[in-house]
This record gives C-alpha cells, sequence and structure tokens, in this order.
C-alpha cells in the first residue's frame, strides 16, 4: 500500500497537481569541467551546448528549463554547457551540435535529439523517458506484431497499448510516465496508427488518443479462451491520473461476493471511488450458474462499472424477490436504484448509454448552428477547411495587433516607417488558419519599429475595396487573404510566399533593409557582404546582390534598381558607384559595369559575375538561375518555386539517420548526386536534380507513396513531373546509386528503354461535398413534366424550334449535351 502511495503522489505531481511549485526551477549551467565529473559519474544527463542564442533557442531554453523538475523525478539532470565559454572538443565544434540536444547514460552519449522534436516541455519529457525506456515500452506496427507480443505476454503480464496520434504530445507523454512507474508490472506498448488501429476498431482519422488494457495474464483462466487476449478500452480521454485510475480500476476483482443487501453495502473506496457498482442477485439453488452469468456481464462492464452478487440467502438481504439487478452511481449519492430486467445485456445498455449521454453533454457545452450543415462539414476532404470550422468558436487572440478601419487606416500607416497589413474574411477557411501564423510574427516582432496590422474585409469593405476618399496606396484586394507591406509615400508591396509564420517573418525582417541599399564608403561594403544581427540572430542567410556602375547615370543604374525592389524581402541588394565602385572593381580584377551574385549556399567563395541585361526582367531571370541550387534539398515552402521551373524534377528521398553512420551514408548519396549533375554538364539542364531528407520533411513519404503507389526501400531515386507527360520513372530498388548508372538509366529513359513505375494524379478538384457543386446548380434541367409530351405537342415544339432557329444559334453554343466540358 505504500508503495501504491508514493505512485500516486508522483503522478499526481507529474499531472500538474502541484502547481505552486511548477516551473519554479533554473536551468543548471554547467562548465566543461563540471559537465565532465558528472560523465565520468555515470549519471544520466539531458544536456543541450550552447552557442550563440536566437530566438528560437531562446524558446526552447525556456522549455529545457521547464523539463528540468519534471525529469529530476526520473533521474535525469537537465542543464546546458555554455560554449562560448569554454569548448568541450566533441560538442562544441559541429554545426550540428547546434540544433541538438544530447542524452548521456552510463558515460557516454546515449542519444541526439533534434531540436524539432524537443520543442517543449511535453515533448522533452516524452521523449527523453522514451529513449530511456526503449527496451522496456515496445513499438509495434502490424497485427501480426501485436498477436507476437500478446503470445509471448500470455501467462505472464498484461498488456497496456496507448495510440498516440503523435509523438511529443501530452499524451505521449502521460503513457511514458505511467509506463516508467508501472513498467515492471505491465508490458506498454505504443502505436500512432497503422493497421493494428483496424484490428481495434478505430478510424485513423479520429482526433484523440486511446487506451487497452489486454489481459493476457489470466488468459488461460478465460471462458472462452482465444488466439487473441481479451481488451477494455479506456473511455475517458488519455492523461497521466486517468491512465492511472484506469489502471487501478484492471486491478479490482472481477466478481465481487456479497451477503448484505446493496443499500448497506459501502461506496466503492480509493482507488475505485469513481466507479460505478452493479448488483446482481443469486438464489441458493443457481449460485453456480449465477456466478458464470455474473463472472461474463463482468466482463463486459470491465472498465464501465464493479459487478457484486449478493446472495439472497443471507438473511441481511432485504430487496424485494421482484428485483433481479441494482446499481449505484458515484458522486450524485449514495442512493441505490432497483431494476427488474428480462436481459442482463440491459445493464450494460444502462451504461454505455450513461456513457453516450455524458459525451453528448460535453459536446453541448460548445454550439452548433444547424445538424445538417455539420455533417456536410464532417465530409470535408480540404483539412483546413474542416479544421478552421471545427474550432470556428476559439478565435484567436488578437492584441498583438492593430485593427484597421477606414477611419484609421492612413493615419496608422503614415505613423510608422513599415506597417505590414492582413486582409482578410472571418468565413474563408485559409484567411482563418493563416491569422494565426499572422500573429504569431506580430508576437515575434514586438518592440520592433514593424506594425502589424489587420483588416477585416467582411467588415471594412470600402477600405479593401480602395473605394476611400483619401489616396490608398493599393489596389483592390480580390484574394484572400492578402498580406500588403506599407510604408509613407511609397507604392504599396505585395508578399507572395508561403502561408506559414517562418517564411512571413523572414521576408519581413528582410524587407526592412532599403533596395537597394546605396553603398558609399569602404565599410558599408564590408559590411553589407558580412552577416546582418536581426538577421544573423533569427537563423536566416539571405542570398546577396551587388551592382557596380561607373557613374549614377548609367542606363544599367535605373534597370538594376527596379530589378532591386522586385527582389526586395526575397534578398539583400546593394548599389556601388563611382570611383569606390572602380576601385573595388581593380582589387578583384572585373570590368564595370557588373552584377554580383552571393549565393547564401556557397558561402567562401567568389560571387558569380552578371552582365547588365536589357530589362529588369532579363536581369532578374540571369539573378535566379545563379542562386538555384546546384542540388537544393527540397522543402514544403521552397517546393512550388522549383516547379515552377518547368523542369523535370530528378528527386532522391532519404530517409531519417539513426546514428552517425547513417548521417554518412545520406550525405554520401547527396555527393553521388552532385556527381551526377557535374559529369552529366548540358545533358542534366533539363532536369532539377534535389533530394527530399523524409526525417526534416515528413510530408515526402505520402509523396513518394503517392507516385508509387507503396513506400519502397530507401534510399530511393525517381524521375518525375516531367514536361513531356505525367509518367513516373524508378531507379531500380536495392541498386547502388552511382553517378554513372544514374546517367545510364536517364539516357534509356530518354531512347525508351524503360517502363514508366507509376503516373501522376490529375489535377482533377471536384466540389468537397454535392451543396458546393454551383456549376451543377446553374445547369439543372427543366422539370420532367416538360420531356413527358404527346405526338402532336412533339409536333409543335419542333415546328417552333424550325422558325426559331435563327434567333437561337447564338446561344448553341452555351447550351450543350456536356455543360462542364469547357472544364
Amino acid at each position: 500500500m505504500m508503495w501504491m502511495c508514493v505512485a500516486v503522489f508522483l503522478l499526481w505531481l507529474r499531472s500538474g497537481g502541484c502547481t505552486e511549485k511548477a516551473n519554479t526551477s533554473e536551468l543548471i549551467e554547467y562548465t566543461a569541467a563540471d559537465f565532465y565529473e558528472k560523465l565520468h559519474s555515470g549519471k544520466m544527463m539531458f544536456i543541450y551546448f550552447e552557442h550563440q542564442v536566437s530566438p528560437t533557442i531562446s524558446l526552447f531554453l525556456l522549455e529545457l528549463e521547464k523539463s528540468a523538475d519534471a525529469l529530476q523525478d526520473y533521474g535525469v539532470l537537465v542543464g546546458k554547457v555554455n560554449c562560448d565559454k569554454k569548448l568541450v572538443q566533441a560538442y562544441c565544434t559541429q554545426e550540428r551540435e547546434r540544433h541538438t540536444a544530447f542524452l548521456f547514460r552510463g558515460g557516454k552519449e546515449f542519444l541526439g535529439f533534434d531540436l524539432d522534436t524537443v520543442f517543449d516541455v511535453n515533448s522533452i519529457v516524452s521523449e527523453v523517458l522514451f529513449a530511456i525506456l526503449r527496451e522496456e515500452v515496445k513499438y509495434v506496427h502490424t497485427d501480426t506484431d501485436l498477436l507476437a507480443m500478446e503470445k509471448a505476454a500470455r501467462g505472464k503480464k498484461d498488456i497496456v497499448l496507448g495510440y498516440v496520434r503523435s509523438l511529443g504530445t501530452q499524451e505521449h507523454r502521460s503513457m511514458m510516465e505511467t509506463a516508467y512507474v508501472y513498467g515492471s508490472k505491465y508490458q506498454f506498448i505504443l502505436i500512432t496508427g497503422g493497421p493494428v488501429l483496424k484490428h481495434l476498431g478505430v478510424d485513423e482519422s479520429s482526433p484523440s488518443s486511446q487506451v487497452w488494457f489486454l489481459h493476457c495474464r489470466v488468459h488461460s483462466k478465460l471462458p472462452l479462451s482465444s488466439e487473441r487476449c481479451p481488451l477494455t478500452r479506456m473511455r475517458k480521454p488519455l492523461s497521466t491520473l486517468s491512465l492511472h485510475s484506469f489502471l487501478q480500476l484492471m486491478e479490482a476483482p472481477l466478481v465481487s461476493e456479497v451477503y448484505d443487501d446493496p443499500s448497506s453495502v459501502q461506496p466503492p473506496q480509493f482507488p475505485y471511488q469513481q466507479t460505478p457498482q452493479v448488483f446482481l442477485f443469486s438464489r441458493p439453488v443457481t449460485k453456480q450458474q449465477d456466478l458464470d452469468t455474473a463472472t461474463a456481464l463482468a466482463w463486459r462492464l470491465r472498465g464501465l462499472a464493479l459487478l457484486l452478487l449478493v446472495h439472497r440467502q443471507s438473511p441481511a438481504v432485504k430487496t424485494p424477490d421482484e428485483y433481479n439487478a441494482a446499481y449505484r452511481l458515484p458522486e450524485k449519492s449514495s442512493e441505490v436504484k432497483y431494476l427488474t430486467l428480462n436481459d442482463h445485456d440491459e445493464v450494460l445498455e444502462l451504461f454505455t448509454n450513461q456513457e453516450k449521454e455524458e459525451e453528448d453533454e460535453e459536446d453541448d457545452e460548445g454550439w452548433l448552428e444547424d445538424d445538417e450543415v455539420d455533417s456536410h462539414f464532417a465530409k470535408l476532404d480540404d483539412e483546413i477547411a474542416a479544421s478552421v470550422y471545427e474550432n470556428r468558436g476559439n478565435l484567436p487572440d488578437m492584441d498583438s495587433i492593430t485593427q484597421l478601419t477606414s477611419d484609421n487606416f492612413h493615419t496608422a500607416v503614415s505613423q510608422s516607417s513599415l506597417t505590414v497589413a492582413l486582409f482578410y474574411l472571418k468565413w474563408d477557411a485559409v484567411s482563418m488558419a493563416f491569422l494565426s501564423s499572422f500573429i504569431e510574427v506580430a508576437e515575434r516582432l514586438e518592440g520592433s519599429e514593424v506594425q502589424m496590422s489587420a483588416v477585416d474585409c467582411g467588415e471594412w469593405t470600402d477600405l479593401c475595396a480602395a473605394q476611400s476618399s483619401l489616396p490608398i496606396p493599393f489596389q483592390p484586394i480580390t484574394a484572400f487573404p492578402c498580406v500588403l507591406l506599407l510604408r509613407p509615400k511609397e507604392p504599396a508591396q505585395l508578399y507572395r510566399g508561403m502561408l506559414g509564420s517562418e517564411a512571413l517573418h523572414r521576408f519581413i525582417l528582410l524587407s526592412l533593409q532599403a533596395s537597394p541599399v546605396l553603398l558609399s564608403t569602404k565599410e558599408e561594403v564590408t559590411s553589407f557582404l558580412q552577416e546582418v544581427p536581426h538577421l544573423e540572430l533569427a537563423g536566416y542567410h539571405p542570398d546577396r546582390v551587388m551592382g557596380l556602375f561607373k557613374t549614377q547615370l548609367h542606363t544599367g543604374v535605373s534597370l538594376f534598381t527596379e530589378a532591386a525592389k522586385s527582389l526586395r524581402g526575397e534578398m539583400l541588394t546593394g548599389l556601388l558607384t563611382n570611383g569606390l565602385a572602380e576601385k573595388w572593381a581593380a582589387e578583384h580584377s572585373m570590368e564595370l559595369p557588373a552584377v554580383l551574385v552571393f549565393p547564401s549556399w556557397r558561402a567562401h567563395t567568389p560571387p558569380s559575375t552578371l552582365p547588365v541585361s536589357t530589362s529588369s526582367e532579363e536581369l532578374l531571370t540571369h539573378i535566379h538561375s545563379v542562386l538555384l541550387h546546384r542540388l537544393p534539398e527540397l522543402t514544403v515552402e521552397n517546393l512550388p518555386s522549383f516547379l515552377s521551373l518547368g523542369k523535370a524534377l530528378l528527386l532522391l528521398f532519404v530517409g531519417e539517420e539513426e546514428d552517425e553512420i547513417g548521417r554518412k551514408q545520406n550525405q554520401a548519396l547527396v555527393e553521388e548526386m552532385r556527381g551526377v549533375v557535374e559529369v552529366g554538364g548540358g545533358r542534366m539542364e533539363q532536369y532539377l536534380a534535389c533530394w527530399i531528407h523524409l526525417g526534416r520533411t515528413p510530408a515526402g513519404m505520402s509523396v513518394l507513396g503517392s507516385y508509387l503507389g507503396s513506400m519502397p526501400p530507401l534510399p530511393a531515386l525517381v524521375l518525375t513531373h516531367l514536361p513531356s507527360g505525367d509518367e513516373i520513372y524508378q531507379f531500380p530498388p536495392n541498386t547502388p546509386i552511382v553517378a554513372s548508372s544514374v546517367l545510364q538509366w536517364l539516357q534509356r529513359i530518354q531512347g525508351g528503354a524503360v517502363s514508366a513505375a507509376g503516373m501522376l494524379g490529375e489535377d482533377s478538384w471536384p466540389p468537397a461535398v454535392e451543396f458546393l457543386d454551383f456549376l451543377k446548380i446553374m445547369d439543372v434541367q427543366e422539370p420532367d413534366s416538360a420531356q413527358q409530351q404527346t405526338p402532336e405537342e412533339e409536333e409543335e415544339e419542333e415546328d417552333s424550334k424550325e422558325e426559331d432557329v435563327d434567333d437561337s444559334s447564338s446561344h448553341s453554343d452555351t447550351f450543350h449535351n456536356n455543360p462542364h466540358s469547357e472544364l
């Protein structure tokens, strides 16, 4: 009992019961000497090696500090080592260490965690415990794997099976904390989806995490033995306390036999005090049969109620014979209600119906406008629209942004050097989804010279339509959401990037620089070519373009300036003229005029030199061509820009590295692809050689699966998005990816000697649901009665058509048998 109390207290602390103590710890900063001392002592440590602190790293350090208390209870020391004070040779010198936190165990590095996977206190605690318990907590993918686990546990241990939609969440943390306490008693299994859910009867699109208890320890004693262990589903939302209570309930006696009247039986005591009681009555002549019936019903009520068998042979039982069952509910009262049932299934219905009523009551705390509309939106295949609709009552906090109206718009814009304005509609799904990202950027820029603002175009239609009596520096807004950068006495600048917080934040920071920056001293040129502090702090390393001209009056200056204005927010541009330009050109052995391009991915190498073009459009084309990485890594953010080039994609998919060997193998594959580009020379101009890291871009897995119909072994190399067709070609699996072999494979594809492995899907975007098919509604046919005519009426109609043929000829192309064929 003492051990159980300790377990309850520990779980209560972890679930936030001691709120006054939470988050009061200070993150311990270890010196290099302290680190080595702790390391050699064999203590378990979770350490981050700190270099320069960006805003992102600052947020991580705050979450790391919060996790210190939580992980201390599990014997894990949490801290950081400041690499600027003294280097820890193995961890302060590599670039990858800046984005990695390390778990040390037994005096050596146990595992590294990318900061993208340990982004808050829940993910830190869950991932660290998951790593510590990696041998105890199993991760199964298929029903066959689960069946093997059940067979191994039969007669030995019960199994706790948890489904969490994603790792690093509060639910994942609850599972890991409970596994740490109960791991020696139960076998814990974790799943995040897949075929196992189908066996459990769960739709993988279900938004809720769930837990099942598999009764394997008493498998041989069950009345209906099978190769599968009976399971009980936890019906409460997954949390540390609810999971603890559920496990306690699974330890309760299946059937308790009592000799008192139900009204005299004590309500359930700790830890079952929140559990209903069900009473069945037994007679002496049918004692064994009644016990068997009660046992069978108890299995069906497992997790819902405690079952007690009342023996009527006892004189203390006063319940009239007309009743054969009774029940008592927790918290509402200790009153026992008596029933006369024809079938014991009615008991099960009583509690399952009660559970549904409780769920309905929780749903009623929200609000639903119309059941029919809800049923339609439940079928929406647009995940953004469905998500926004589900959260329509939870409007984001907009205190960090200025609300612009027709009354304050001009004053607000004129008083700020840069106003970033979001034009949105409340009923537009994408607008509302992007609004949260916009607010996140506003919070990051709080205290800067940037004024973040928003315009509700559903309310201020005149402002969004540019119909104000005063001049407005933008054209009418016709697409939503729309972001404009507004400066006093300057035309509006349209943001064309990704609708995400990171892309918008980068664009705004780059837009703070003039385009082009006028460089008049040698120091200014040096500063322009070095890192910009506020960009470096945010982790951004922009491309740079510098124009050099003999005089300010050179015709190329206006072309370069026009191009630079188009590039504002994308990269940094500078203009160098007169004697300083001539001196700089002489020092670097180049002729004027010239445009120098410094790609961010090609650091510490000479810039590319471009001639001055005849138009700004041509110059922009040359600049973008030079900035194109010879072997870019595709991400969700940059994919649209690469697809717009119209080149076929020679695309390498590599998996996430589990260790240093895996990282080196991936690096070697990328180098081999770079060799394909170099050796192929001009033959590779028609292709864009690129690669996707499935660890950093998980969406690539669904892309690869859709290309080939199933997930192939990794690495996988495919040729897709051919300008000449929709075929997809796969480099032979399990064949070494070598530059010479890839070039031969491409040549065979051109010669028609290779069969396609798949086809790109058609760009078909039908209405999500029937009531949104506006074209179909517009093309509604005439009523059936118009088609039910007598022969005489048909003849009269034909005559009428012949007489009106000239009048209707102008409409003959509008109404035809296939009204949608023009789409």
